[in-house]
């Protein structure tokens, strides 16, 4: 409609043989009235909750302040980075080989990983955390023997190899395994069959088009929702508290139990996971950008 008026306004000028200057029309933007006032009433009452939340008497927020950068707490918060960094590199890597195997024509292959994926992603995580914290009950010693006799070549007690911290790595690492084998496999379906057959006329094996070909360029389907895991791990991490993993929310619980002030003791580690995945983030976004050079439009 703008172009169709400007084109009239040029032809009334030269049918009328008048030589006068190209006048562009100006434009108006529509103004979203029920957008700013539904983002005003929004801002309002985001205001009046946190102004009646600090001005809450039942809540001590000397309390908060004191235990936000205590060294307990901090040390939870290196506990937790620890565990999300470790499960989520051995999710990673046995989430890529089980989605290898899940797309490889073995048959045995196929079967155990799909078995893998679904035994894990069907188990709820903090059962796999007690059960992992839990599993000298069952194997009070691991060790190397002669399988189906009592022969022992090497034996040490379970609690002392499977401590909360190796524990939950497992716990985590094994779950999250189950689910980026699903992202890392469509990732690699996302890749076109052309990819392969250009890998073949080069000469290059399944293998060698797999890892040198095909996994790099589905690294731009595979990193967004890789990101968004990693940050979903980060936070399930907290449920490891459960089997008394000195992560940020075990150490909180105790400072809230031991202190009786429940709520502040919350809202401290609500303040260092939100900083956490703030950062995580903008990380996940920044490697975003890199992975879609060349691809966005």
């Amino acid at each position: 409609m703008v172009s169709l008026a400007i084109r009239e306004k040029e032809q009334r000028t030269h049918d009328d043989g008048v030589g006068a200057a190209f006048e562009p029309l100006k434009s108006v933007p529509v103004r979203h009235w029920g957008q700013m006032i539904a983002a005003a009433i929004l801002v309002i009452l985001l205001a009046a909750f946190i102004v009646a939340l600090a001005q809450n008497k039942k809540l001590d927020w000397d309390v908060f302040w004191q235990n936000l950068t205590a060294a307990d707490v901090l040390g939870g918060l290196v506990v937790t980075i620890e565990l999300t960094v470790v499960s989520m590199a051995g999710g990673i890597l046995l989430g890529v080989l089980l989605a290898v195997a899940r797309l490889s024509s073995n048959r045995v292959l196929i079967g155990l990983s799909s078995a893998y994926i679904w035994f894990f992603r069907g188990v709820p995580l903090l059962v796999q955390i007690l059960v992992w914290g839990n599993f000298a009950l069952l194997f009070p010693r691991l060790g190397i023997g002669i399988p189906f006799t009592d022969v022992m070549f090497v034996s040490v007690n379970t609690n002392d190899v499977l401590t909360t911290f190796v524990a939950s790595c497992v716990a985590l690492g094994l779950h999250e395994a189950a689910y980026m084998a699903e992202v890392v496999r469509g990732g690699i379906l996302g890749v076109d069959s052309g990819q392969r057959e250009a890998s073949a006329a080069l000469g290059m094996t399944n293998a060698q088009a797999m890892w040198r070909i095909v996994l790099p360029q589905a690294m731009r389907i595979i990193l967004p929702p890789t990101g968004n895991q990693l940050i979903t791990l980060f936070k399930s991490s907290a449920l490891v508290y459960v089997i008394a993993g000195q992560d940020l929310m075990t150490v909180v619980t105790g400072i809230g139990a031991t202190t009786y002030r429940v709520m502040e003791s919350l809202f401290v580690g609500t303040f260092w996971y939100l900083v956490i995945v703030s950062v995580l983030m903008i990380g996940q976004r920044f490697l975003e950008k890199r992975a879609a050079r060349g691809h966005q439009r």
